[in-house]
């Protein structure tokens, strides 16, 4: 049986609070983008390599997952309980807009939430300085 994009939604979150990166991957298309405010526009292979590298571990609380009928994005809004490799407490709101290709693979992921506080503990101020 086909995954739906909803099944895939949540797949992707158990697999990030996971860490697996393999499994996560799998999910993506090749060239698929993830935007953040954190580490910029990059490809998703880069995106969750340098997200992985900097976690020591994460809890997700799914909220609700929010989809068009006939459509190729879902969003999903979920609690995200960060702890950085640097033992850094990072705990934030989220919405992941997520567009789907015509065989399920994500294509296109953006992060949406108030990165101040992120930033300040990370020592970040732009994408650029990462």
């Amino acid at each position: 049986m086909k995954s739906t994009k909803v099944d895939i939604v949540k797949n992707y979150l158990k697999y990030l609070q996971d860490g697996n990166i393999e499994k996560i991957l799998t999910l993506f298309a090749v060239n698929a983008i993830v935007t953040s405010p954190i580490y910029g526009k990059i490809r998703a292979k880069e995106f969750y390599t340098k997200l992985i590298n900097d976690t020591k571990t994460s809890k997700i609380q799914l909220r609700k997952v929010f989809k068009e009928i006939d459509s190729g994005t879902i969003a999903v809004y979920f609690n995200y309980l960060w702890i950085t490799v640097q033992n850094q407490r990072i705990e934030f709101d989220v919405i992941d807009i997520i567009e789907f290709n015509n065989t399920n693979e994500i294509v296109n992921l953006k992060i949406i939430y108030d990165a101040e506080k992120s930033r300040k503990k990370l020592n970040v101020y732009s994408v650029n300085n990462k």
